[in-house]
């Protein structure tokens, strides 16, 4: 996909993964429209973004919304569609995470995550999709995680919610290449975002000695992935080395991964126990 003069509406667009991708289709000469709930963060990522504009008639804005309200997300793609078009690029970065041991998270936080990161990428792809497919042509991306290729202990809300986000954009892919519709999954590793400076401070002890010495990307080096893996239209687009890595050993071995799983876990559990 050639991103100049394309419409492209960033959910999540205020922070993180979202307000990187959105900077760079700015400076590739996109109309950048992005979402989010807080319109402080809005408006402060949008002089950002308009900042990277390279040509004087590339329209940006921003639309304030909580995708996990399916008639808000409605209501923020029918304002974007209304002010500068039918979107040509969806990217669904909205989302949260809160990691802990699975008896100590409290349901509420389960459907709260799974409400965002889930049901709130399913709202905006159903309120842009009608549109898409009337005109044949657009492009979906859905924000997964390394957590929803594998399970990731301390995840189990965050990676529920990402293993449907994969489920999801497996389906849609079938379902809506036929029809002109592109479709790409990313399987980000940790990002320096305020969300990844969030979570650390609920981390359990295993989860943090799991991730060990693994490198945390960038969010800009994330998007400049994501991007790269839209422009080829690349389904599945996994940012870093260390990423590829674990997506290429989880195939390789299959259910064999869960016994080095396990081991790294007791391994971790050994050390907590010493260091108590």
């Amino acid at each position: 996909m050639d991103f100049r003069s394309r419409v492209a509406l960033v959910t999540g667009g205020s922070s993180g993964i979202g307000l990187a991708a959105a900077r760079q289709l700015s400076a590739r000469g996109a109309h950048v429209w992005l979402l989010a709930r807080d319109r402080a963060k809005l408006d402060s990522a949008l002089a950002d973004v308009e900042a990277r504009r390279i040509q004087p008639d590339q329209r940006c804005g921003v639309v304030v919304a909580d995708v996990a309200d399916a008639a808000q997300a409605s209501a923020a793609v029918a304002e974007v569609t209304a002010q500068a078009g039918t979107p040509d690029l969806v990217i669904n970065s909205a989302g949260i995470t809160y990691p802990g041991y699975f008896q100590d998270i409290d349901l509420a936080i389960f459907h709260q995550i799974m409400d965002i990161n889930y049901y709130g990428t399913l709202h905006v792809i159903k309120a842009v999709i009608p549109a898409m497919l009337a005109r044949g042509s657009g492009y979906i991306v859905n924000i997964s995680s390394l957590a929803g290729l594998i399970g990731v202990f301390g995840y189990s809300a965050y990676g529920a919610s990402k293993f449907a986000v994969r489920g999801l954009s497996d389906v849609l892919r079938s379902e809506l290449k036929p029809l002109g519709i592109g479709v790409s999954v990313v399987y980000p590793p940790d990002t320096d975002t305020p969300q990844l400076a969030y979570e650390n401070q609920f981390k359990p002890y295993e989860t943090k000695a799991l991730a060990g010495s693994a490198n945390v990307m960038s969010a800009d080096a994330v998007a400049a992935e994501i991007l790269r893996g839209v422009s080829g239209g690349h389904y599945v687009i996994i940012p870093g080395s260390e990423g590829k890595l674990l997506f290429g050993l989880s195939r390789l071995l299959g259910n064999g991964i869960y016994p080095i799983i396990d081991l790294m876990v007791s391994r971790a559990q050994r050390s907590k126990g010493q260091k108590a």
